[in-house]
């Protein structure tokens, strides 16, 4: 498979995409640079195509991959993908939209906003 090493090892990395992944489910948008969002993009879009499945099989797939956290209602991070997988159940695909935004500051590095569409 082929993917971005983001300049981290491997379970640095996916660590990393655990974590991001998790935040994009709960908040539904985050500003990260711009090569992270788009590695973020196909591992979100994964896990709503997983939830829209909708069996006990696909929760816990997605249970073993999210962070168990909740949000400011007290919904744990799979409750809320699986909210948004019934919103977009008639969606083929393309459930989150990365958008460019300015550099930082300190490194000049390019940011983008990733969201739920």
């Amino acid at each position: 498979m082929q993917n971005r090493k983001l300049g981290r090892n491997s379970d640095h990395r996916k660590a990393l995409l655990r974590n991001m992944a998790t935040e994009v489910v709960l908040r539904g948008k985050i500003e990260t640079t711009e090569k992270k969002a788009m590695e973020l993009r196909s591992v979100v879009d994964g896990l709503i195509t997983t939830a829209k499945k909708g069996d006990l099989a696909a929760r816990r797939q997605a249970a073993a991959y999210l962070r168990n956290v909740t949000n400011k209602d007290g919904k744990t991070a799979v409750q809320v993908l699986f909210d948004l997988a019934e919103k977009y159940a008639d969606r083929k695909g393309g459930y989150t939209k990365v958008t460019k935004t300015a550099v930082r500051r300190g490194d000049n590095a390019p940011m983008a906003t990733i969201e739920l569409v």
